[in-house]
């Protein structure tokens, strides 16, 4: 890990291009045979640093890294309050640079504007018409800046490109704290940011850099609508050079794009770099708090424990049939009132994700009767009844598939997006039968609509469940989170009362879903228990071996010191095929300490 730098040293300091190394502005200046313009001047080109995508960072890689150019691709640079500025320019045909010779760099009385009026390609061999216009200012102690393009071709995405970001731990939107040592790192919003299974992904477009213990840096993207946003950190000796990616909606084309409002600062706390990122959430998106939100039923603010019953695999393996569920809900309720107890039903369904977007009740698991008997009975008793249900899953084989087909989704650049990253029957190959369902399109979300107000108005239920309904992806049709507002706003019409519980979560989403699994935000957990709550997620460990039930990631270390002593969730019992039989000593500890920590004798 580099040396700490401090503020005051990362105000007076910019990237030397090619050396990795960090020098005073005036020395660099020096260094380029460039003069620096007096205040108020209008744009000259010595204002303006001539660096390259290589300046300044490790060349050869020194840790993990990510596809780049093997060339020198030209990033002309801005100075401003101590970083350097340059942009990219992405169309759906090729990269492009600020041409040098054609930027102007003007002082204005609250900061700085620059402009372009053409751009290079081929690593600066090539020129094309095109305009840019930056703006820069200082927000109180922040740096804000934001960027319009116009070019002859439609633009697809914009990289701001800012040297001089310290090098430190990282935390991704509130999540932990890491030492990345010289990896490079790619970090998405949402759900991977339109990169998944190469980025890390983002709950909200902000990283955060921790130098020491009163040293803190934050990078954030302002949305003002959920879109794309990607985050890249490529490591020198002392700083980052980093590129902040915004991507047009892939369902509209323009030749102009204009960028969100990026903000960069370096402050002294944790709490002043996280909390006014997500003063701007809120506003934003109309987040409500916890104790005002009006979708969130009583029986919630009341909840103590989630018992997650898990039915059939993939498979066809059955863990509990809707009679044994019964049972173990009989044995639950004698220790814990069943008004505290969430009793979340995932894979009831029949063969877990292969029957997605059926909804019906399985014969093998007990049939419509079983089924209704299960959630009536648990009803009966006090609990309150989530079956799931997924949003943006399909079997592509089934005969029902074509009422829906033009529903697929493709990626910004055309590609069709699968879900197809679980290698569900074991042949260490991924299953690629399940295209991603966009639910922004009609006539998925009508049929989503559909069977889950049949499955409500035929057995009763206090919730239900939506499987990745935090997986917002860009794409050429629909806006998703759009989408899936108006399929929650559809149920809560026909089914007032019943509580919507979403699978991950992303800032926005936060407006009108209130209850998800799992927790993630544990370095500043403010930015969402403000708004929501959580319990864990159904693969956590379930007592003995630690199987995940119907969850692709098998076993896992079962810890019952932990498990359940999460305060910034709801305490979760996983119970699987052999839980009730075997381990129903330690189902009855995990439910002592829930009891506990909610304060019930």
């Amino acid at each position: 890990m580099g040396d700490k730098i401090s503020r005051r040293t990362l105000l007076k300091s910019a990237v030397v291009a090619g050396t990795g190394s960090i020098l005073p502005v005036p020395a660099m200046a020096a260094s380029l045979g460039a003069s620096a313009s007096a205040p108020g001047n209008p744009a000259k080109p010595d204002r303006v640093l001539p660096l390259s995508s290589s300046s300044g960072v490790y060349v050869p890689p020194r840790g993990e890294s990510f596809m780049k150019f093997s060339f020198d691709f030209p990033e002309p640079s801005v100075e401003f309050a101590g970083l350097q500025f340059s942009f990219r320019v992405y169309t759906f045909e090729n990269t492009y640079a600020l041409d040098r010779e054609q930027m102007t760099v003007e002082d204005k009385s609250d900061g700085l504007e620059v402009s372009c009026s053409g751009f290079v390609w081929a690593g600066g061999q090539e020129k094309a018409p095109g305009r840019l216009r930056a703006r820069f200012h200082k927000n109180g102690t922040f740096i804000e800046w934001d960027a319009r393009i116009e070019m002859e071709q439609p633009v697809k995405s914009i990289a701001a490109i800012v040297r001089g970001v310290p090098r430190g731990k990282i935390s991704a939107g509130g999540q932990r704290f890491f030492d990345p040592k010289d990896d490079e790192l790619l970090f998405g919003y949402p759900f991977g940011g339109g990169a998944l299974f190469i980025a890390r992904g983002l709950n909200t477009p902000l990283l955060v850099i921790q130098q020491g213990d009163n040293e803190f840096f934050f990078l954030s993207a302002l949305n003002q609508a959920v879109r794309a946003n990607r985050f890249y950190l490529q490591p020198g000796e002392r700083s980052y050079r980093a590129e902040l990616v915004y991507e047009r909606e892939g369902w509209k084309k323009s030749n102009t794009l204009e960028s969100p409002v990026w903000r960069a600062g370096a402050v002294a706390s944790q709490e002043a770099a996280f909390q006014p990122h997500f003063k701007h959430v809120e506003r934003a998106f109309n987040i409500p708090d916890w104790e005002k939100r009006e979708d969130v039923p009583d029986w919630l603010r009341n909840v103590a424990l989630a018992v997650s019953l898990h039915g059939m695999h993939w498979t066809g393996y059955i863990f509990n049939d809707y009679a044994k569920m019964q049972t173990i809900l009989r044995w639950v309720a004698s220790q814990i009132p069943a008004a505290r107890v969430l009793v979340f039903i995932a894979a009831w369904d029949g063969r877990y994700y292969w029957n997605y977007p059926l909804y019906q009740p399985e014969p093998r698991l007990g049939g419509e009767a079983g089924f209704k008997a299960l959630l009536e009975t648990g009803r009966q008793m006090g609990f309150h009844m989530m079956p799931m249900f997924g949003i943006n899953s399909a079997n592509e084989r089934l005969p029902e598939f074509s009422k829906f087909a033009d529903a697929t989704t493709a990626q910004i650049d055309g590609d069709p997006f699968y879900l197809n990253w679980v290698d569900w029957d074991n042949d260490r190959h991924m299953e690629g039968w399940m295209p991603y369902m966009n639910v922004g399109v009609g006539s998925w979300r009508e049929w989503l609509v559909s069977r889950i107000d049949d499955v409500l108005s035929r057995y009763p239920a206090d919730a239900y469940f939506l499987d990745i309904a935090g997986g917002w992806e860009n794409n050429t049709k629909a806006d998703t989170h759009v989408g899936t507002q108006q399929l929650v706003a559809d149920l809560a019409r026909k089914h007032p009362g019943v509580l919507c519980c979403g699978e991950m979560h992303y800032d926005a989403l936060m407006s009108f879903i209130s209850l998800y699994h799992a927790f993630s935000e544990f370095v500043y957990p403010a930015a969402v228990t403000k708004y929501a709550r959580f319990f864990q997620h159904l693969s956590h460990p379930a007592p003995g071996r630690g199987s995940s039930g119907v969850h692709e990631s098998g076993f896992s270390k079962f810890d019952p010191e932990t498990l359940s002593l999460n305060e910034l969730a709801i305490p979760t019992l996983t119970v699987v095929d052999d839980t009730f039989e075997r381990y129903q000593n330690v189902m009855a500890q995990i439910i002592a300490r829930a009891k506990h920590r909610a304060g019930i004798a």
